[in-house]
């Protein structure tokens, strides 16, 4: 059975935490250039769809951004960033694939009463690990009382904080410069002293046994606010569930559109290619469909021809393994997803 969709509610002026993760939890950023790449193009995403920035760190398996759309065009933006930045690694370090797993996370937000402590744990994430002694069942026993951090412990914590380069805190806190593209402004309006109130603001968690109760306190796993706010969001999320499916088939790409995709990258019509052996552009059409058309192994294969099911899985693993050394054939993969997620 398929999965429904994450509901997405794009708010003209909304705030979200965004979320998203490698596939199969696998690493997303491989050094400082792969870093780097990522934060020029939500350079370019801020400058393109007019979002604006308020917070951002970035893990080695996933990334976490607090955002606001005076337009209301969060998912449009966002697909955009995962998509351009996940064709650019991909081909950068010889791979295809979705880099990653399912769609981008997103909390609509009460930006007025939430953005601070949402920005508060995006922050904090270089530091809340288990591999740092300070994982989800530390922080717990920190605040409960059950386990004191020693000052060795604090000073650790603090400095992993201040130096991490790859989030925004160094901006917020006064340690570093403020990208141009980044804005501060709204939340360090929210606490007294600008630059050192904030900075007192989120290492005082750290002391506290970190940020924990924000994410708790998430309704239905899409909006973060007060009850009179979280109830009228709610209410757009049913209509978007009641139209879930249209829109969904709407998202979708037919065997068609893969078919005239996979034409335009080849050179070749589809009738000469089908058929002829040795040849790689049926199964590409297959992997694609696969991924974008919602059509079931069976449905495909009575779509070229009538392959049984297991020729057609057959196809795409064959597929799959040719484009991890066939660099020609990766890089016509790449473009194909490209094409298919706009």
């Amino acid at each position: 059975m398929r999965m429904a969709r994450p509901v997405r509610i794009n708010v003209a002026g909304g705030w979200y935490h965004i979320t998203a993760r490698g596939h199969n939890r696998g690493r997303i950023y491989g050094g400082p250039g792969d870093y780097t790449r990522f934060l020029k193009l939500l350079d370019e995403m801020s400058a393109r769809f007019r979002v604006r920035v308020h917070a951002y760190a970035l893990m080695p398996n996933h990334y976490h951004l607090l955002i606001s759309t005076p337009e209301g065009n969060a998912s449009r933006a966002m697909q955009w960033v995962n998509v351009s930045y996940g064709v650019w690694y991909n081909r950068k370090h010889g791979r295809c694939g979705s880099l990653f797993q399912g769609r981008f996370g997103a909390v609509l937000v009460e930006g007025s009463a939430w953005g601070l402590p949402v920005s508060a744990y995006i922050h904090l994430n270089p530091v809340v690990m288990s591999s740092k002694g300070f994982g989800k069942s530390d922080r717990a026993a920190e605040r409960l009382g059950l386990r004191r951090p020693d000052e060795q412990d604090i000073t650790r914590r603090l400095h992993d904080l201040r130096a991490f380069e790859w989030s925004s805190y160094r901006a917020y806190a006064g340690y570093g410069s403020k990208p141009a593209w980044l804005e501060t402004g709204a939340l360090l309006r929210r606490v007294k002293d600008a630059q050192t109130g904030y900075r007192k603001y989120v290492e005082e968690c750290i002391r506290q046994g970190g940020e924990e109760q924000v994410l708790s306190k998430v309704k239905w796993g899409l909006v973060l606010g007060g009850e009179r706010f979280a109830r009228k969001v709610r209410g757009k999320a049913k209509i978007c569930r009641e139209s879930l499916g249209l829109r969904d088939l709407r998202t979708r790409k037919s065997f068609e559109d893969i078919v005239k995709a996979v034409e335009r990258l080849k050179g070749e019509r589809w009738e000469a290619f089908r058929d002829k052996h040795a040849d790689w552009g049926r199964d590409l059409v297959l992997w694609c469909a696969r991924r974008y058309s919602g059509l079931t192994l069976r449905e495909l294969g009575a779509q070229v021809g009538g392959v049984d099911y297991t020729g057609v899985s057959m196809a795409i693993k064959r597929i799959e393994s040719r484009g991890k050394t066939d660099r020609a054939l990766r890089k016509t993969m790449n473009q194909l997803m490209a094409i298919c997620e706009k």
